[in-house]
């Protein structure tokens, strides 16, 4: 493991000298026509692994943007607040940044819960692409919230659908344990209502493992899991560097690498990268493409990292958090854009929340954005913030991973009945009547 752990020095010592190199605050004053956009970000703690590489993605998107001449002619400016994926300092950063806030990503769905009061409130949407409250797909009884891109209970169907496949069948997982090891928070727990109606559809059993944050210590879990209670397939729903710690624990037991499927969340060379060659053949979820193969892709390395104003080590260009923090960025830049030819200039968070809710990213838009085959097609509305769907699966080689599924889309019945249930006991429970 000696050069997992020069892996991770490496890693961090390049998010430090990034995090160090851009003076973009230094630099707002010479732009006309500003958009303040502020970003919550985690770049130190045991949550920074791929966090830094979906904050790069998104930097790098803006200053493409930007050196096209902005949005309409708006540069944007961003100011981070580090929060470390702690919710009271992520609450800290919203107050900081109370008034100015255009759209909200912190990147964590405990952070997306402990917000949901006060962005509502201020009229500011909070976004968690794959993340966030699953039932806030609901955009009329959650105005302000959105998971953008397969909420949580979509994906946990799909995750189990993919298990059938493998076993041949939906009807094949009758009998079958199924071990779900997960962070105790908001974001391990989403999963809990769809695991149980699956079991209850197809006859499996699951139990979970819920590990206290940071969740670096998983032995007792393991063995439990692999000797005590026998499992066939082991879902992991973890994060950062607790990503990392199963592929260790997995060789202790003897516990067949096949049969362990990490979350999309676990899906990035950040994650499997540190466990070595412990790591080869695990399998995790995605939503996107991966690597360099994609116009935008292309187009940010030949004239941002040529220009030298890149926010990221160029070799993490194309990775999967890159890639993903990309996607969020041409999501939170079209919601600008919307915004600005809807309502005009200045913009502030309602304006932008409806511009996120104009949003059509269909065939000929990714292609005008050079985003083709990068993200699935999103298209949004008032009532519909996102969420469903489809998952694909992916192998990690020992250097790259290989996309190794179709797309499993989830179970639309299952988790829309899920959603209209939640949001009608969420109004009961707010007395509040679905908003606009």
């Amino acid at each position: 493991m000696k050069k997992a752990g020069m892996w991770c020095k490496a890693v961090l010592a390049g998010v430090a000298a990034v995090a160090v190199a851009v003076p973009f605050a230094a630099q707002a004053q010479q732009y006309k026509g500003e958009i303040l956009h502020p970003m919550m970000v985690t770049r130190t703690g045991p949550f920074a692994t791929a966090s830094t590489g979906v904050t790069a993605g998104q930097q790098d998107y803006y200053t493409l943007v930007n050196m096209a001449g902005g949005i309409d002619g708006y540069k944007i400016v961003w100011e981070e607040c580090e929060f470390e994926y702690k919710v009271p300092r992520a609450l800290e950063c919203y107050e900081r940044y109370k008034g100015k806030w255009k759209m909200v990503y912190p990147n964590s769905t405990p952070a997306i819960f402990a917000l949901a009061e006060r962005v509502t409130k201020d009229e500011v949407l909070a976004i968690n692409l794959a993340g966030g409250r699953s039932d806030s797909s609901d955009g009329e009884t959650f105005p302000y919230l959105a998971p953008v891109i397969a909420n949580f209970w979509a994906q946990a169907t799909s995750t189990i659908a993919y298990i059938g496949q493998l076993e041949g069948g939906m009807d094949k997982l009758k009998g079958k344990k199924i071990a779900y090891i997960h962070l105790d928070n908001d974001y391990g727990r989403q999963p809990f209502p769809m695991f149980d109606e699956l079991a209850k559809k197809y006859g499996f059993e699951w139990k979970s493992w819920a590990l206290s944050w940071p969740a670096l210590e998983q032995s007792a879990a393991w063995v439990d899991i692999a000797r005590r209670y026998r499992a066939d397939y082991v879902v992991g729903w973890l994060y950062g560097q607790s990503c990392a710690v199963p592929y260790t624990e997995i060789a202790k037991v003897g516990y067949p690498m096949n049969k362990y499927i990490g979350s999309l969340w676990c899906g990035t060379e950040d994650d499997v990268g540190p466990a070595g060659p412990l790591a080869k053949d695990t399998v995790t979820a995605n939503f996107h493409g991966v690597g360099k193969d994609f116009p935008v892709i292309k187009e940010i390395e030949a004239k941002v990292y040529k220009a030298g104003k890149g926010n990221a080590d160029p070799a993490r260009v194309g990775s999967v958090a890159y890639n993903r923090g990309v996607i969020t960025g041409i999501i939170i830049v079209e919601a600008m854009r919307n915004g600005l030819k809807a309502k005009g200039a200045p913009l502030d968070g309602k304006k932008v929340r409806d511009g996120y809710r104009m949003i059509k990213l269909d065939d000929a838009r990714l292609k005008q954005l050079g985003a083709t085959g990068l993200m699935p097609n999103l298209v949004f509305s008032e009532k519909y913030h996102g969420g469903m769907d489809s998952q694909l699966f992916q192998k990690w080689d020992g250097t790259k991973f290989t996309t190794i599924s179709k797309w499993i889309p989830p179970d639309q019945a299952m988790v829309q009945a899920k959603i209209d249930d939640s949001a009608k006991a969420f109004r009961e429970q707010t007395k509040a009547a679905p908003a606009k």
